[in-house]
């Protein structure tokens, strides 16, 4: 059974009899391993109730656009940045003719806009309300935007009538949420990505760090997963779990993490450097605890190992990105730094906003490439690893 560990899944419910159906739903998407959240229209609440859902997905149940609750009163933002897949199930021909025609007159229509995550419908309506030449082009609207969708089903509908119509079962909807991460993009593909900070110690007790949080080194490692490949995650210390079919080898130190990947190159296919090494290390480590004394130190530095520079030079040599983590001049700063470090791509993000630095579960970025660049919107982490893996993908094809 495909899984969906590590996912965001935000399932909205329209107004039709097959509402009842997504309790079901969730306790699929669940048991698959995803977090749900639950997005109800006005007419979703005249057939099952709220609390229902809250109840089978442990989450608050969201129906109004103005949240007062919600950071900023924008609940529609928030969740639009939370959800790895906006799944809509079941989809009415009113939400469907809505979401055509780019209406944002509620929350679920809203978030719809609003979100980068794919989005998934599985359609619910009479068989003649199906077969009628407007819910067809509203269909082939949403197609070729790039909606995908699962059934509907034949069969006897809650009118008596007998014909395709019907929502498809809650097993193959989530069957179909957990196919959609499952890419194929880097089939056979070796990964390897470092992750995290690195700690270079003054004395056993003390050491010099970062605020990286792994966040965006972990996600790459899951979307290079879900695109087929074998990845292996060079780790600094972080408060995550590695995700599932990842191969983890914690380090500490930039030099640990250098003799890591160069061990690993031999079979590399593409190396990702996410991690936030520290640039200098101290000249020398105190082999007891540094006591306090006088009103002033001094601390000597030197330069750690540049480890994507390295790999970027050595036989045999990976598709090799590096990431800019810059405060000023980001794209200068990123595009001279891909030059002067022989890299194949590179991912500019600014951590100077707080909203998608360090320790964020969001990020906004830039990819370039030598001869062509790439904004990729403020979304999820999760989202833009697998916008990041796409552009790797595509990279490499061209090559």
């Amino acid at each position: 059974m495909a899984h969906l560990f590590n996912r965001n899944i935000l399932l909205g419910i329209s107004g039709g009899i097959a509402a009842y159906k997504s309790a079901e739903l969730v306790r699929q998407l669940r048991e698959r391993g995803a977090t749900v959240r639950v997005i109800m229209t006005r007419g979703a609440r005249e057939f099952i109730t709220p609390l229902t859902l809250q109840a089978l997905s442990g989450n608050p149940v969201h129906t109004e656009l103005l949240d007062t609750e919600a950071e900023l009163g924008m609940s529609h933002i928030e969740l639009a940045r939370w959800a790895d897949l906006l799944l809509i199930a079941p989809a009415t021909a009113d939400l469907l003719a809505r979401l055509a025609s780019g209406r944002a007159d509620d929350l679920l229509t809203t978030v719809a806009l609003a979100t980068a995550a794919p989005l998934l419908l599985a359609p619910a309506m009479n068989q003649q309300m199906w077969r009628d030449p407007a819910t067809a082009a509203n269909m082939d609207t949403l197609r070729s935007r790039g909606c995908q969708v699962v059934g509907p089903a034949s069969g006897e509908q809650a009118c008596g009538d007998v014909g395709p119509g019907r929502m498809e079962d809650p097993q193959a909807i989530a069957a179909a949420a957990a196919g959609l991460f499952e890419n194929g993009l880097l089939a056979g593909k070796r990964v390897v990505i470092t992750a995290g900070p690195t700690r270079e110690a003054l004395d056993p007790v003390r050491y010099i760090s970062n605020h990286s949080s792994g966040k965006m080194g972990y996600a790459l490692a899951q979307a290079a997963i879900d695109a087929g490949a074998q990845t292996t995650l060079v780790s600094g210390p972080v408060n995550l779990a590695a995700p599932s079919h990842a191969r983890l080898l914690p380090v500490e130190s930039a030099s640990q993490m250098l003799d890591q990947c160069l061990q690993l190159l031999p079979e590399c296919d593409i190396f990702i450097a996410c991690a936030a090494v520290a640039d200098y290390r101290p000249a020398s480590v105190e082999q007891q605890k540094i006591k306090k004394g006088p009103e002033q130190i001094t601390l000597q530095l030197v330069r750690n190992p540049d480890i994507v520079a390295t790999v970027a030079a050595s036989e045999p040599r990976p598709f090799t990105v590096g990431f800019a983590a810059e405060t000023t001049a980001l794209l200068a700063h990123a595009q001279d730094k891909m030059l002067r470090k022989g890299l194949d791509m590179i991912v500019a993000n600014d951590v100077s906003d707080r909203s998608i630095g360090f320790n964020s579960d969001n990020n906004e970025a830039t990819v370039l490439w030598p001869g062509g660049e790439q904004a990729l919107p403020l979304t999820g982490k999760g989202a833009m690893a697998r916008m990041i893996v796409e552009l790797i993908a595509k990279r490499l094809d061209s090559q």
